[in-house]
C-alpha cells in the first residue's frame, strides 16, 4: 500500500509539473505572438535597446517575452471636431466649429509615443483652437460670412503647418459651423432685405429707362414709316393707297383660311345652311 502511494505521488507530482510548464509555455507564447489588426501598427519597446525604429504593419510577429513589449497605433484617418468662441477683428463674438480629419505619420510611431504617448491627438490638436482664434481675429465679422472660404483655407495651412511639427498629418480641414450673436444676426438679415430692395428699384428703373427708350425708337420709326407713306402717295397718287388695301386684305385672308370655325361659300350659290340646335 505503501509503495502504491508512493507511486501515485510520484505521478501526481509529474502532472502538476508538467501543467506548469504547459501554462508557462502557453504564457510565454502569448506574450511572444502579436498580431497586428487592419488599420493599425504596432512598435516594439526593447528593455535594452529602448523604443526600436522598425514600424510593424498588418499580420503576425514574434517578440522576445518579458523583456519586449508591443505598442499598437490606429494609422486610419479619423474625425475630430474642435469649437471655440473667439472676437473677430471689429469686436463681435464668433462661434465657430472646425473638423479635422487626421492620422499619425506611420513612419514617426516610435518619435510620437515617445514624446507625446498614445493619446497623442489629445495633446496635440488643441492647437486647432490657438489657430482658429488667430485667424479670426484678422478678419471682420462681415469679411467671415463673405469670404469663409479663404478663412478656411488659411485656417487648414496654418493648422497643418503645427501639426506636421508634430508628425501629424491632417487629410482635411473644414468650418463646419459659424455663429454670431442674435443682434449681429439681425442687423445682417436686415441689411440683406435692404440690398435686396435696393437691387429690385435698380431694376425697375432700368427697366422704365428701356422702354422709355424702345417708345422713342418705336415712334421714330412710325414717323419715318408715316413719311415715307405719305412721298409715296404724292408721287404715285392713289394706286399706291390701293396696293397696301390689297396687301391688308390679303392677310386677313390668310389668317381667316386658317381657321377651322370659317367656312367660305361661293358668292352666286343659294346653299341653305341649317343652324344648330
Amino acid at each position: 500500500a505503501l509503495s502504491q502511494m508512493a507511486a501515485f505521488s510520484a505521478v501526481l507530482s509529474k502532472l502538476v509539473t508538467l501543467s506548469g510548464a504547459i501554462g508557462i509555455g502557453a504564457t510565454l507564447l502569448n506574450r511572444s505572438w502579436v498580431v497586428v489588426n487592419a488599420g493599425h501598427r504596432a512598435i516594439i519597446w526593447d528593455r535594452g535597446d529602448g523604443m526600436k525604429d522598425d514600424v510593424k504593419g498588418e499580420g503576425s510577429f514574434l517578440l522576445i517575452p518579458f523583456w519586449q513589449q508591443a505598442f499598437h497605433f490606429d494609422v486610419r484617418t479619423r474625425p475630430k471636431t474642435i469649437n471655440t468662441e473667439t472676437g473677430s477683428k471689429d469686436l463681435q463674438n464668433v462661434n465657430i466649429s472646425l473638423r479635422i480629419l487626421f492620422r499619425p505619420n506611420e513612419s514617426k510611431l516610435p518619435e510620437i509615443y515617445d514624446k507625446l504617448g498614445p493619446d497623442y491627438d489629445e495633446r496635440v490638436l488643441p492647437i486647432g483652437k490657438e489657430v482658429l482664434k488667430a485667424v479670426v481675429a484678422q478678419y471682420d465679422a462681415v469679411e467671415l460670412i463673405t469670404q469663409r472660404e479663404v478663412v478656411s483655407r488659411e485656417i487648414r495651412e496654418a493648422l497643418t503647418d503645427r501639426s506636421r511639427a508634430f508628425n501629424i498629418i491632417l487629410d482635411d480641414v473644414a468650418i463646419t459651423h459659424l455663429g454670431f450673436s442674435d443682434e449681429f444676426t439681425r442687423a445682417i438679415e436686415h441689411k440683406q432685405v435692404a440690398q435686396q430692395e435696393a437691387e429690385r428699384a435698380r431694376y425697375l428703373v432700368e427697366k422704365a429707362d428701356q422702354e422709355a427708350k424702345a417708345a422713342i425708337i418705336r415712334a421714330e420709326g412710325e414717323s419715318e414709316a408715316a413719311r415715307l407713306i405719305t412721298q409715296a402717295t404724292m408721287k404715285t397718287g392713289p394706286a399706291f393707297l390701293e396696293l397696301r388695301r390689297l396687301e391688308a386684305a390679303k392677310e386677313v385672308a390668310d389668317t381667316l383660311t386658317k381657321s377651322k370655325n370659317i367656312t367660305f361659300l361661293p358668292s352666286n350659290s343659294n346653299v341653305f345652311i341649317q343652324p344648330r340646335s
